[in-house]
């Protein structure tokens, strides 16, 4: 590709770029942190009172003494003795830190019991900060919560913790990343255990079940994106942006720059922070990037709509700051895409790349050139899970336009079955289904399922009494079959041999009349478990009626 080529095509990508923002909220949501400046110091006590000196402006200063010294060299030992030498040490063994910015709550051994070392050293419920100055951190997660900083015996993190501490004194906002709605969460229903998806993805721990319903804790919480990501069912929302907002954004982008630059260009999703740091003015003219808070509040469906919107390639800038977790996520969901793209006849259009790879992207933007041409979907963003069918439809009917379905395990698409001679139709599976996969049949006696709409949470599967329901997780590439509303099983209503109305279907009655029919409540007047419950209770009185002391005997 010529100067000349790339000059213009970046023109085109600034120009676009300039003219499209991503619709936010103007008044977001947010959380709010208080802290009067007390911090918590873990680690060797040499390096801990060290540090301790250095924050002399700090409310207070407490130091948790949990590892040896580091060094007995005297001068070393000279210096740690005259520093900070108002800050009280503990010995106490730790037991466990939980908390956020001006509430981290610190348990240790006390007196044979435990205690809260803030109560003990500084007589307050928590302390606001902490820094951690061990050789592993204290708190093993892969997102650490705001306003703990983990430097171990770095120099160079420990200089940017100790500018950083002074400065978190106050009020401080953050946004809440991400809303539930529970009405559509498939993660329990009447106390059976369905999708855990998102509690699987977390790399701050912020997601948990609590009395059987997911919540997420917006102190805690990095805006990550990977539970929205993995949810199948849009319960949980990102909502910086909203996923719709998103969609509408990549949308406008790839229009406006094949419009404008007679190409079609590749996306670039890279995290704020240091993804961004790393794009400059020599990324190639085709490259639209896309920044995010984090690289997985872009998920499948924004990817496929992309490709189906007339972008020629998706590319995924990884970095060293992304959590293993969301990279673990990440490179599964992935891997589905393209077995997706190449079931159909597409080539594998999403990459994952690190910054080395951005350094050198034209041998894998060479390669996407050749590739064949997609006319632009005209289908708009709507649910999660439509956007992401509309976009499957698209690419499937510019390639191969296969009807066939791909099995794959462990995902959530795919259909139900269900062993009809055994159904009872007593409809357990529709009233605990959370997207309206399986349906009843109104006024006829059926049960009906749209495969689009089930998620395989497993809840049908589990609520059945007569288990009789199975599933199986597939992508089904028939876009006909797959939003048809098929019936899995139909019968006749049983009629009630007094006054004929029908009040309960064939396999009912025939299943009572098997298991309780030789009950002594009903042995001599079989007959009325084949009434509807008004004749039933007309025909006992009858007969008590007749012989009024045959309750007795």
């Amino acid at each position: 590709m010529t100067n000349q080529t790339q000059l213009a095509l970046k023109q085109a990508r600034q120009n676009v770029l300039a003219q499209t923002q991503i619709l936010q909220n103007l008044i977001p949501p947010t959380v709010s942190y208080t802290t009067e400046g007390t911090v918590l110091i873990i680690g060797p006590e040499d390096l801990a009172r060290l540090a301790a000196d250095k924050l002399s402006t700090m409310a207070s200063r407490v130091i948790l003494a949990n590892e040896a010294i580091t060094s007995q060299d005297e001068t070393h030992l000279e210096r740690v003795m005259a520093a900070a030498t108002n800050v009280e040490s503990y010995y106490n063994k730790l037991i466990g830190i939980k908390g956020f910015l001006g509430q981290f709550q610190v348990s240790v051994e006390h007196q044979d019991g435990a205690a809260e070392l803030s109560v003990v050293a500084i007589r307050k419920p928590h302390f606001d900060l902490i820094l951690d100055l061990s050789s592993t951190p204290c708190l093993n997660l892969e997102m650490l919560p705001p306003g703990y900083f983990y430097v171990g015996q770095d120099e160079a993190k420990l200089a940017d913790a100790l500018e950083q501490l002074p400065e978190l004194v106050g009020q401080f906002d953050k946004p809440r990343y991400v809303k539930i709605n529970a009405d559509l969460c498939a993660h329990d229903r009447n106390g059976i255990n369905g999708c855990n998806r998102c509690l699987n993805f977390c790399p701050a721990d912020a997601i948990s079940s609590v009395a059987k319903k997911i919540e997420v804790d917006p102190y805690l919480c990095h805006g990550a994106g990977s539970c929205a990501s993995a949810c199948p069912t849009g319960a949980i929302g990102y909502d910086l942006p909203t996923p719709q907002a998103l969609h509408s954004y990549l949308n406008k982008i790839i229009n406006r720059y094949r419009e404008q630059a007679q190409t079609a260009p590749v996306i670039l999703f890279h995290d704020n922070a240091v993804g961004a740091s790393l794009i400059g003015g020599d990324l190639a003219g085709d490259v639209l990037p896309v920044a995010l808070e984090e690289i997985t509040v872009a998920s499948i469906d924004h990817w496929l709509a992309a490709l189906a919107w007339g972008a020629r390639q998706v590319l995924i800038l990884n970095t060293e700051a992304t959590a293993p977790t969301l990279t673990q996520m990440l490179k599964g969901e992935l891997a589905l895409a393209n077995s997706m793209l190449d079931e159909i006849g597409q080539p594998q259009r999403l990459s994952l790349i690190d910054p080395s790879m951005l350094a050198n992207l034209e041998p894998l933007l060479d390669i996407s050139l050749d590739w064949p041409v997609i006319v632009p979907g005209a289908f708009a963003s709507t649910t999660k899970r439509n956007t992401l069918f509309d976009a499957i439809d698209h690419l499937n009917s510019q390639a191969g336009e296969i009807n066939s379905s791909l099995s794959i395990n462990n995902v959530p698409y795919g259909k139900v079955s269900v062993n009809v001679e055994k159904c009872t139709l007593c409809m357990s599976c529709v009233a605990i289904c959370p997207t309206m996969a399986l349906q009843d049949g109104g006024d006829k006696p059926a049960l009906h399922f749209i495969e689009q709409n089930c998620v395989q949470c497993g809840l049908c599967e589990a609520a059945c009494p007569e288990k009789v329901i199975s599933l199986t997780p597939q992508i089904n590439f028939d876009k006909a079959a797959r939003q048809q509303l098929h019936t899995l099983k139909e019968e006749a209503p049983f009629e009630c041999i007094r006054c004929g109305s029908p009040f309960a279907t064939q396999s009912m009655v025939h299943r009572m009349l098997d298991m309780v029919g030789a009950h002594s409540a009903f042995s001599a007047n079989i007959e009325r478990l084949k009434m509807c419950g008004d004749c039933r209770v007309k025909d006992m009185f009858e007969d008590i009626l007749q012989d009024p002391e045959k309750q007795l005997r």
